[in-house]
């Protein structure tokens, strides 16, 4: 379906929704198909409760099928022996194709986890883009010729892998897709990719449009399904090469184990966060950064891996500062997903509705002052209001664990040490924020604050030229950049000797 024209309006969108149909099944083989067992499970709409479809829910004969497939194409060479700059042709070719259905990938994103409307076309726009960037990139990268006498010959070649399997979450379906497969598909390799069971919709979707653009059969599978059933075969599989996830931390610890339980696959994880953003009090324009410290944790309804939930204030400006946040959430309030106006969505699900409640509910007994929020609305949909806690200390579980959803926690401090000690007093290092103008200060932090990114003077900014990825037990994989070109290949060393 092609919904290349503009919606502009709550009316628009729901229009484009109810003339959406689904694909259901898994894509095996170049073709889609049911599950094995013929189980399937319901994908629901969380902003009304409404079962979108019956998706094919994959178990162990599913990912054994499509690991066998996968590896017989790569084998055969008809994308991993493929000229670097027709692979990037194809590649090419399936941005601008998910670019024509753009507000379709969108619009079924935003049905099956919650997300603003609005939102899920920014991810589409990073998703294309990465898919553009890795396909260019192919081309211009060179093995090297090291340095030897005159009787020998050195090559540093660079391979692709072979079977590559890429576990995404529900927050950012496609754009996590897009960040895990395209860098393994323009290295050669053949990928299955396991989207999550909340938000499978859009990679079913994908699926045809990689066909249409060439991809050939094999080379690209999508198996729907649940971690503990087809993704923990995957990960067991002793015919994949690299095991590529994004999620929580628990299931990262998992797959770690699996890892090393069969073949000893490579392994790249980006886990949980729970970030800091540290306001110092010389920063200019505090209305300003309140509008960016209150999107930070409130965008995609706190359901981000590097949302800044922990905000740091120096106490001198603390009182003013959290009052002129107070003010940006007034207009950050959950709303229709399908309605551009929408800051907030719904949250994805009533497992993660009831954590965050939970989490809300524990803030409260163990003492922090609530300033904003705190409620939960279920009757036609899940949505939760941004919340606000004050009084935070490092011993609440709000302070300390990933939350995942709308509440942030405020922290005070008196000394740059004391900030940076702050920060740091955490199982998670995947992102940081950094609030001042003086440039001595920014440039001591930033160095000694134990994150994979840090965003001075900003939150989540960057592009795909950067790489993404965390520290600790945030994970130790790189997503973006030419660097995750480096995590789908592997370097092999030829001598030769000569005459």
């Amino acid at each position: 379906m092609d919904l290349s024209h503009s919606p502009t309006t709550l009316a628009d969108w729901q229009t484009l929704a109810a003339s959406l149909e689904f694909e259901r099944r898994a894509f095996v083989d170049g073709q889609f198909v049911d599950a094995a067992s013929g189980e399937t499970f319901a994908t629901i709409n969380p902003a009304t409760g409404d079962v979108l479809a019956q998706v094919a829910s994959c178990d162990q004969a599913d990912a054994d099928q499509a690991v066998k497939v996968a590896r017989e194409a790569f084998d055969k060479g008809a994308w991993s022996r493929m000229a670097p700059a027709k692979r990037k042709q194809v590649l090419l070719k399936l941005a601008d194709l998910m670019q024509t259905h753009k507000n379709e990938l969108a619009l079924l994103d935003t049905l099956d986890m919650g997300k603003p409307i609005n939102s899920a076309l920014g991810d589409l726009s990073g998703a294309i883009g990465c898919m553009r960037y890795q396909a260019e990139l192919i081309d211009k990268l060179y093995g090297e010729v090291a340095p030897t006498g005159e009787d020998s010959l050195a090559l540093v070649l660079r391979e692709p892998l072979g079977v590559v399997a890429s576990i995404v979450p529900w927050n950012f379906p496609l754009m996590m897709t897009a960040w895990k497969i395209a860098p393994a598909l323009a290295a050669g390799n053949s990928v299955i990719l396991k989207p999550s069971e909340k938000s499978p919709l859009s990679a079913l979707r994908l699926a045809e449009l990689a066909q249409e653009a060439g991809i050939p059969r094999g080379v690209f599978q999508v198996l729907p399904g649940f971690g503990h059933t087809v993704g923990k075969a995957l990960a067991l599989s002793m015919e994949v090469d690299c095991l590529a996830f994004t999620g929580s931390t628990g299931v990262g610890k998992l797959l770690t184990q699996y890892a090393g339980q069969s073949n000893l696959k490579r392994l790249y994880l980006e886990c949980g966060g729970k970030s800091p953003n540290i306001v110092f009090a010389d920063c200019k324009d505090l209305e300003r950064v309140a509008q960016h410290a209150a999107a930070a944790i409130f965008h995609n309804q706190g359901e981000v891996c590097i949302a800044g939930s922990r905000l740091l204030v120096e106490n001198t400006i603390r009182a003013t500062f959290v009052d002129k946040v107070l003010a940006a959430v007034a207009s950050m309030q959950p709303g229709d997903p399908l309605d551009p106006d929408s800051f907030m969505g719904a949250i994805v699900d009533d497992t993660q509705y009831q954590r965050i409640l939970g989490y809300i509910r524990r803030g409260v007994e163990e003492g922090a002052t609530l300033r904003a929020g705190g409620e939960g609305q279920s009757d036609s949909g899940l949505f939760i209001a941004p919340t606000v806690f004050d009084d935070v200390t490092d011993e609440m579980a709000i302070g300390r664990e990933e939350i995942f959803g709308p509440v942030l926690s405020v922290f005070g401090f008196d000394t740059e040490e004391q900030a940076i000690a702050m920060a740091n007093d955490s199982d998670y290092g995947l992102a940081a924020g950094l609030w001042s103008q003086d440039i001595d200060r920014v440039m001591r932090v930033t160095r000694r604050l134990q994150s994979g990114q840090v965003f001075v003077n900003n939150w989540a900014g960057g592009d795909q030229s950067v790489p993404f990825g965390g520290v600790k037990q945030s994970g130790n994989g790189r997503d973006k950049s030419h660097h995750s070109l480096e995590e789908y290949s592997s370097l092999k060393s030829v001598w030769i000797a000569l005459s």
